[in-house]
């Protein structure tokens, strides 16, 4: 059994550490010292990973690479696998970036073994709904980039473009078990624009941080921020209902440009220029971008049901 994510060590023993390295204190120095240290390295070699032309990545694809390491057991912890399972005096085996194996007695051979009894073992915490890098520290006029709220319908920006890898955030969030994001745009308007997934990991740019594989997702915000964000302007929208009309006339016009786009591979037709507000809402009714929705009530989430059925999409999450 392989587990893909990193694990976080949690002492059960207030004032007092039982790894034999270090202190729990220095541990967390050390995680400090190491984002810079990567940071550094990633710099330098920036211009050796990019390629060439014929080997180069596509546009905003992920650039990620595991860092190095070498193979690590720790020993004797208390161990939550995130299946349920809770493992006492066990141990957990990482090799090349990944876990390879958690039980007890586990046979170390050469690998450099960590004494981390009395500690707590944990999967990495996923955030879901994270604006580090978007809103990074310190929280400053210059680095707010969470909120396009210049139009209700704002689908066409990615939050990725706003990020700040250098956010010291990371680096806290990370010394707090933090190991994946996904990273949205704010709240202000009914479409906010894609999320992103990325690795908590030190990078020259976001693409060494995103994700490899994860699907885009798409930020909806329903209830008082657009209403309030818009109203106060004395432009819809300013109730609820305005909300969700301006919902549902978004995803008409996607319907009918995903349609046209389809029409015209069949050669039925001209393909409509590209748009990228409608490219993404189309991928969210071809269920290829991941639609997260930010809701403060409970009737609200219903009637985010009701327009996902009527345009047949999914709602990932809440």
């Amino acid at each position: 059994m392989r587990y893909l994510c990193q694990p976080v060590l949690l002492s059960s023993q207030a004032g007092k550490s039982t790894i034999k390295t270090a202190d729990l204190r220095g541990a967390f120095m050390k995680i400090h010292s190491l984002a810079i240290l990567s940071l550094l390295a990633i710099f330098s070699l920036a211009a050796c990973e990019r390629g060439g032309d014929d080997g180069s990545p596509a546009a905003y694809s992920s650039r990620y690479q595991a860092m190095p390491s070498e193979p690590t057991l720790l020993r004797g912890a208390t161990v939550l696998t995130g299946t349920g399972e809770k493992l006492e005096n066990a141990d957990v085996m990482m090799q090349d970036g990944k876990i390879v194996a958690v039980g007890q007695s586990l046979e170390a051979g050469d690998m450099s073994v960590v004494d981390v009894s009395g500690l707590w073992v944990t999967p990495g915490v996923i955030d879901v709904h994270s604006h580090l890098g978007v809103y990074p520290s310190p929280r400053v006029s210059a680095h707010s980039d969470g909120n396009e709220a210049t139009a209700p319908n704002t689908a066409e920006v990615w939050a990725e473009h706003s990020v700040w890898p250098q956010d010291p955030g990371f680096v806290t969030a990370l010394a707090g078990g933090v190991t994946s994001l996904q990273l949205l745009p704010g709240s202000a308007n009914l479409f906010g624009g894609r999320g992103v997934t990325l690795k908590n990991v030190p990078g020259q740019s976001v693409m060494d941080m995103k994700f490899p594989g994860a699907p885009h997702g798409l930020k909806m915000a329903c209830g008082e921020n657009p209403k309030r964000v818009y109203g106060s302007r004395g432009v819809p929208p300013s109730t609820r209902m305005g909300n969700v009309a301006g919902y549902r006339a978004a995803w008409i016009a996607a319907a009918d440009y995903r349609d046209k786009m389809a029409a015209a591979e069949k050669g039925q037709g001209e393909a409509p220029l590209r748009d990228l507000k409608l490219e993404t809402l189309a991928g969210v009714l071809d269920g290829e971008i991941l639609m997260h929705n930010h809701c403060y009530r409970a009737d609200e989430m219903a009637v985010m049901f009701e327009i996902a059925n009527e345009f047949d999409y999914k709602i990932s999450a809440f």
